[in-house]
């Protein structure tokens, strides 16, 4: 299974992705989904948070986007085409929210994986729900970093 985007595995996301643009998904094509996939999930977090960021919302990693039971046979995701059900970020939303990292370049790891069942989930699970419902039913995964630095 493979994940791409408008940028390169390792290389700067574009800033209309982020707090410093239009804030909008990352247009990313889905390919080489294994047979018998009955949902896909993606999960896109950040775990290069300061110290301070950590404290003041009790995380290690900041979520900024889960989306799961996407439909198998999805090839893109993007603005205005994020089928499936939408889990909780670490705001509290229910949506994407992009890169705004404070300090430094950040890591966005974005994560897709092929499931062999539904998640029994309602939208606004978080993601630990997510992850737990996941367990025992991948397939196979994709991964996908892009990196962000505000320009100040």
């Amino acid at each position: 299974m493979k994940l791409t985007g408008n940028f390169e595995h390792g290389k700067d996301i574009p800033a209309t992705h982020t707090c410093d643009g239009a804030n909008t998904i990352p247009p990313l094509l889905i390919s080489d989904v294994p047979p018998g996939t009955k949902t896909l999930a993606l999960i896109m977090d950040d775990p290069d948070i300061p110290d301070f960021v950590k404290q003041k919302m009790g995380i290690d990693i900041f979520d900024h986007w889960i989306l799961f039971n996407i439909p198998p046979g999805t090839k893109t995701l993007g603005p205005g085409n994020t089928p499936g059900t939408h889990g909780k970020n670490s705001p509290g939303k229910n949506e994407y929210t992009g890169p705004c990292p404070p300090d430094r370049k950040h890591r966005y790891f974005f994560k897709l994986y092929a499931l062999d069942r539904s998640l029994p989930l309602a939208e606004g699970a978080t993601k630990k729900e997510v992850i737990s419902a996941m367990n025992g039913h991948i397939l196979a995964q994709a991964e996908l970093v892009g990196l962000y630095e505000r320009q100040h």
